[in-house]
């Protein structure tokens, strides 16, 4: 085996890469972006590398790569499981591997404290690859942070000479990628893979909110597609009222226009969530289902208060459809999906919601061709 330096020009997905003590840490957001929230939690998503891939040209047949894992608990929640990183051969995955142990911070919801256990980086090995000249992908975990250490192979490696139109989303944590399989597999991943396009992902777990941080980061990031999808966190975190939600659409519209003005830019509004439809958040964690050592969210709004403000996913379906319509007469490159049509009830029923808010592995690979068909293929 051959040592490789980790440069960034192996690596896609990422807008920012820190040189830390051990290695190279991607970043989905950059530093002065995420020096504006005095929250941790866009911290800690932006930092889980959804989206982002290693890529590079080679005939190696032996691949190792050594990475510290970060993960984040909450006490007295069932922990994920370790984050996984997919091999992508000339576009086909034929193998995965986790690297257990890492640094994990536990976080006391009742106190807000929070508990540090560090860890030593692990290493994944792929084997057996076919010796000849190939482009290979490993995507990073999308549910934890990956600091990478060390690259090594038994050829050389070069970087890959391959570029798509590039695509940036910006969604959830079901953009993020909550419930798939694997990186490669959330729906965005899918349908840039499906449409041959280059993914960016902003997918932000929890932090979808219209912050003008993101819209200013979506606006100085060259791209040939953007996607917006607004909803869920806005509901179930409960953080502004109709009269807010409104005029923030159109100034997080206006400042990705300021960078993009001809840009195509699909807005989509928020596929089908029964506890979410009529009535407000927040959200919470359901005790029930915590007690019998299970994950399940609810919403703990009372319908009546929407005539008070307050957000459902029904309301911002309405407004998002007419802020885009009316934008769109003299914003030609403007498209609005319907949340519905990716997912709706009738798939709720046949493959409903596992958490009650996330969907699973195959909602998202049809979440994934129902985008790349009505948002990508234009």
């Amino acid at each position: 085996m051959h040592d490789i330096e980790i440069t960034p020009d192996l690596l896609r997905g990422a807008l920012e890469v820190e040189r830390i003590g051990r290695g190279l840490r991607p970043h989905r957001l950059p530093a002065w972006a995420r020096a504006q929230t005095p929250d941790f939690q866009p911290q800690m998503v932006e930092a889980q590398p959804s989206g982002v891939r290693l890529v590079f040209r080679t005939a190696a047949t032996g691949i190792e790569l050594d990475a510290l894992p970060t993960r984040w608990a909450y006490r007295g929640v069932p922990p994920r499981p370790d984050g996984v990183y997919d091999l992508l051969v000339d576009g086909e995955l034929v193998a995965q591997a986790t690297i257990p142990g890492g640094t994990v911070h536990t976080i006391d919801m009742t106190t807000g404290t929070i508990e540090h256990r560090v860890g030593e980086p692990g290493t994944i090995a792929f084997t057996g690859l076919p010796a000849t000249a190939k482009e290979v992908e490993i995507w990073l975990p999308h549910t934890e942070a990956a600091d990478l250490v060390a690259l090594r192979a038994d050829a050389p490696i070069e970087p890959s000479a391959t570029r798509r139109p590039v695509w940036l989303h910006h969604g959830s944590s079901i953009s993020q990628g909550s419930n798939a399989a694997s990186p490669a597999s959330t729906w965005p991943a899918l349908a840039a893979r499906q449409s041959g396009l280059e993914l960016i992902n902003l997918g932000l777990s929890g932090n979808a909110l219209l912050d003008p941080f993101t819209a200013r980061t979506i606006r100085d990031t060259p791209a040939d597609l953007l996607s917006v999808k607004i909803g869920i966190n806005l509901v179930n975190t409960d953080v502004m009222r109709l009269r807010a939600f409104v005029p923030a659409v159109h100034g997080f519209l206006d400042t990705i226009r300021d960078g993009h003005p001809d840009t195509p830019l699909v807005v989509a509004s928020p596929i089908y969530c029964p506890i979410h439809e009529d009535t407000p958040g927040p959200g919470a964690f359901d005790p029930d289902a915590l007690r019998e050592g299970r994950i399940r969210f609810r919403a703990t709004g009372d319908p009546a208060e929407r005539a008070a403000g307050k957000l459902t996913l029904t309301v911002i379906r309405e407004h998002l459809a007419r802020i885009v319509a009316e934008r769109a007469a003299t914003d030609p490159q403007l498209l609005y999906v319907n949340g519905l049509d990716l997912y709706g009830e009738a798939d709720h029923a046949e493959l409903p919601l596992p958490d009650a808010l996330h969907p699973d592995a195959a909602a998202h690979r049809r979440i994934a061709a129902r985008f790349a068909e009505l948002a990508l293929s234009r």
